[in-house]
């Protein structure tokens, strides 16, 4: 059976997947990122994860995969298939699209920004589908966006279009792996509420999907942290609204998870700031933590088919 190697690399954790023509997932793996061991580690761990998922297809369906798309964070130069900067790993300028293909044989490669990704898929099978203009936006450990323009997703200039956890919201606030203070992931992320939570209720251990059971149960502290980040959250997302105008904004994530005890504050918030903007429809994304490795296969199918008719 042909298929097609899906890899989506996530700041602490990776999932993978064999992919058929038709989108359907034929295998799905997962492993921790190991940012912790640097940059280098990484990488290696890419392509060992790669290489072991061509073993697995070639054994499951006597060959190996015919193509392969990866999605990473950070700015992503697809067109050189180059993995330019990644805060959350630590990582500059990784030909990652050559190092990867010489692994998997010399199969072709097509290089993405994970969260552009994920929003190819939200685009073409998820909540964006009946959408001409979308924003997809995660919140995850980081927070970027992807664009969604009549079925493509705008990667900008130099591939870094949709940054907008790196909109400063709160200057002067906390330190981000960018380099600046107040950025809007570094108090809305799913990462960014838990370490909030952590610090109020004092359990290191404690996540955002603890802050949100006790938002439900009515816990003050809980609210607090709640409401601080809805609060910076609605800051970033009006601004984006402001300078792209979509119809459709699609939140996915971790923090969706928390459905309603999310999205009717942020509605409400959102719905507060904005002044001549048309309010936007603002939904949960559909796919869930699938999207990347949907939207990493759509990136390999397409390199083929673009192969077949150039």
């Amino acid at each position: 059976m042909r298929h097609v190697i899906a890899l989506d690399v996530g700041g602490t954790g990776m999932k993978a997947a064999l992919a058929g023509a038709d989108g359907t997932l034929l295998y799905e793996a997962r492993r921790p990122t190991g940012r912790e061991r640097g940059p280098e580690a990484v990488v290696a761990t890419i392509l060992d994860f790669a290489g072991e998922l061509r073993e697995i297809g070639h054994a499951r369906f006597g060959a190996p995969a015919v193509a392969a798309g990866v999605a990473v964070p950070g700015i992503v130069d697809d067109t050189h298939g180059i993995a330019v900067y990644a805060a959350n790993l630590g990582w500059r300028d990784v030909p990652l699209r050559a190092l990867l293909s010489e692994r998997l044989g010399g199969v072709p490669v097509a290089l993405g920004h994970d969260v552009r990704t994920g929003g190819l898929a939200e685009g073409r099978i998820g909540a964006g589908r009946d959408a001409d203009r979308f924003l997809f936006v995660p919140l995850g450990t980081g927070i970027a966006g992807a664009i969604g323009i009549e079925g493509r997703i705008e990667a900008g200039a130099h591939g870094s279009a949709g940054e907008i956890g790196h909109i400063v919201v709160r200057p002067g606030g906390p330190e981000c792996g960018c380099g600046q203070r107040g950025c809007l992931e570094t108090l809305a992320s799913a990462a960014a509420v838990g370490r909030a939570w952590a610090a109020a209720c004092a359990d290191p251990e404690a996540t955002a999907a603890d802050a949100a059971k006790a938002v439900e149960s009515g816990d003050g502290r809980a609210l607090a942290v709640w409401r601080d980040a809805v609060d910076a959250l609605a800051d970033g997302l009006v601004t984006s609204l402001t300078l792209l105008d979509p119809d459709t904004l699609i939140i996915g994530g971790g923090l969706a998870e928390a459905g309603d005890t999310l999205f009717e504050p942020l509605r409400e918030a959102v719905r507060a700031r904005v002044t001549f903007q048309r309010l936007p429809l603002i939904v949960p994304a559909a796919l869930g933590d699938a999207a990347g490795c949907l939207g990493a296969g759509l990136l390999a199918w397409d390199l083929l088919s673009t192969e077949v008719t150039s």
